[in-house]
């Protein structure tokens, strides 16, 4: 840190109590100076030298035979009132990054001007600064943040346009040219702190990151932050994704580290209003510049404060333009005060939308026959990129809905509008949201026969992996016309696998009453939790042929085998054909599930048997799924 040292007597200011101030010489005091609820008791003539104001008012009060004068309205209080009255007497000042800008602006309103006396205080604080504060990294961010108290004053003087443009100039500069002395905020670095300083005897080049002065900014207020960085966008020499990191640092100590607690607590949260519109409308233009994460975080934090709706319209764009970034903890955004729901699930499908408008258009690789080679091939990889970023993001809001599934205010119809946001052409496969679908019928037990029927309709269950339809064909949640679809389509695609394939010696494991399977290595005490049977579920590596079978085909193989080899079949709508030993084998799911009620609305919902799943069982791909009705 710089200083400057002033004068060359030693200092007799005393101290009388804590409203008194004296100077022990051998003359009496002729002056009173009151200081808000300090008296300072002086001699005129050193301080009439230096201060045309003073002069003016010790004038003023002879006139009235009164020698006290009221000065209470000096900038920077009794402290920097004191500096000045010391350069008055010569006495010894020390002034520094803290205390110069109080006393330069108690200089300014004592008008001690070079016309008053050559070599005067203000001459030589200008001096200072420019010489000395205004170059240095540290000392320009002190004394910016000392301008909060004077602001009226160092408006006038321009002295924060001075440090706003030294401070936006160091950080503009190119980090080869910047040396460690400018941080303060920064961790040490190995070398210095006695570790791996040398090599060979020669000592290492230390790298400066892009974003060294980030974190120390972020002790700025607010006002004064937008001020920088403005001016160091101004600048253009410093690239926008280092401005999005220092936006996310500043939100992460300004806002975020204590938004919650101000809101549980019923705090006034002013302050973090201001720092999150100044965030956003620092936030730079340039796509990626600043991570989906943090977006979500500033679009949550507009919900908690009730920012305005322009800062939330212009985030969500935002977010929309990089949704396949996002993660699924972030998109759970808290629902309005006035809503039953936990999650604001109307601002996701806001997003949703945004992101299918902003790559609806390049879905198909567009060819023109006077195109370039280099032209097809841009199409093509553009095509490719917009084709993953839709899967990435379906699975993200497949992965949402089984989130959101969880809240019991959750209405079906925001469910049900969420998931049909997504083209059809989007998921190759729907175990993922066939999850979403059942954890929504187990925390929603009281749903209607058709309202079950309109969730299910979301579901193809031809896009079922096997091991799905194996969960799906047990679980009692669902509808007894889905297990039925479901377990048809299993039927058709396995009796199309073992035309394609000789069929060869299976061994098949058939269902016991409770549910598990002959073989299996569980027995009925060593149940799986359904989130263990999902987590071998969903995402499972599938099989249609082979000898680890699902226990669907299982049930189903065993019940051919078991016929009387009679070739009966049963002609179903669409021209697909199933044996007979399997419609006996629905015929008895059928009866099973009406006699336990399936009518009823209180069966609908009852869980799932235990061990529906086998752990050899969970080794199939996952495959498509569309509705399909079974005569």
């Amino acid at each position: 840190m710089k200083y400057m040292k002033l004068g060359s007597k030693p200092d007799v200011f005393q101290t009388d109590g804590n409203s008194i101030r004296f100077v022990t010489t051998e003359l009496a005091t002729d002056i009173v100076i009151t200081v808000g609820d300090v008296k300072f008791y002086l001699h005129k003539f050193p301080l009439l030298s230096k201060s045309s104001r003073l002069q003016t008012l010790v004038a003023s009060t002879n006139e009235e035979s009164n020698d006290e004068v009221d000065i209470s309205d000096i900038p920077g209080g009794p402290a920097a009132f004191e500096i000045c009255a010391k350069f008055c007497y010569g006495m010894i000042v020390t002034l520094n990054a803290y205390n110069v800008l109080a006393a330069r602006c108690a200089a300014e309103y004592l008008e001690m001007f070079e016309t008053i006396d050559k070599g005067n205080l203000i001459y030589k604080i200008d001096v200072f600064l420019s010489a000395s504060i205004f170059r240095t990294w540290k000392d320009s961010i002190i004394v910016l943040q000392s301008t909060k108290s004077l602001q009226q004053w160092t408006e006038n003087l321009k002295v924060i346009n001075h440090c706003v443009d030294s401070i936006a100039s160091k950080a503009s500069m190119d980090p080869s040219e910047v040396d460690w002395s400018y941080t303060y905020n920064r961790k040490k670095l190995p070398s210095e702190s006695g570790l791996d300083s040398h090599w060979n005897g020669v000592r290492k080049q230390q790298t400066v990151p892009r974003d060294w002065w980030v974190e120390d900014l972020c002790d700025l207020e607010v006002c004064l932050y937008k001020k920088v960085i403005l001016a160091i966008k101004a600048k253009g020499r410093t690239s926008s994704d280092v401005i999005g990191e220092a936006l996310r640092a500043y939100a992460c100590r300004r806002l975020f580290s204590s938004l919650d607690n101000a809101v549980n607590n019923g705090l006034d949260c002013t302050k973090h209003c201001a720092a999150l519109e100044t965030i956003i409308s620092l936030l730079p233009a340039e796509k990626g510049s600043v991570s989906c994460g943090l977006l979500l975080k500033l679009l949550k934090a507009s919900c908690l404060l009730g920012s305005g709706e322009n800062y939330r319209k212009d985030l969500i764009k935002r977010i929309g333009t990089q949704l396949d970034r996002a993660s699924v903890s972030d998109l759970l955004l808290p629902a309005d005060s006035s809503d039953d729901a936990m999650y604001n699930v109307d601002m996701v499908t806001s997003i949703l939308e945004e992101f299918m408008l902003h790559h609806k258009d390049g879905s198909e690789p567009k060819l023109q026959e006077d195109d370039d080679t280099m032209d097809v091939a841009d199409n093509l990889i553009n095509s490719i990129s917009i084709s993953s970023k839709l899967g990435a993001v379906t699975k993200l809001i497949d992965a949402y809905l089984s989130e959101i599934a969880k809240d019991p205010g959750l209405p079906l119809e925001k469910f049900i509008a969420l998931a049909e946001s997504l083209p059809p052409a989007s998921r190759p496969v729907h175990d993922a949201l066939y999850r979403a679908i059942d954890v929504y019928l187990k925390e929603h037990p009281t749903l209607s026969k058709s309202e079950k029927k309109r969730i299910c309709a979301l579901m193809d269950c031809r896009k079922l992996s096997a091991d799905a339809s194996a969960h799906a064909v047990q679980n009692e949640r669902l509808p007894l016309r889905v297990v039925v679809q479901v377990l048809f389509f299993e039927q058709v695609r396995q009796s199309s696998a073992s035309a394609a394939v000789p069929s060869a010696a299976h061994s098949f494991l058939l269902p016991r009453e409770d549910g598990t399977s002959c073989g299996s290595s569980r027995s009925a005490t060593t149940t799986a939790t359904e989130d263990e049977q999902w987590a071998g579920v969903v995402g499972a590596p599938a099989s249609t042929s082979g000898g680890d079978a699902s226990s669907l085909r299982s049930v189903s193989l065993a019940a051919s085998k078991r016929g009387n080899g009679a070739g009966g079949k049963k002609k179903v709508k669409g021209g697909a054909v199933v044996p007979a030993p399997a419609k006996r084998v629905l015929g008895k799911l059928w009866s099973g599930k009406a006699s336990n009620g399936e009518n009823s609305g209180s069966d609908d919902t009852s869980e799932s048997p235990a061990g529906s799943l086998n752990q050899e069982e969970t080794k199939s791909t996952p495959s498509r799924i569309t509705r399909h009705s079974v005569s």
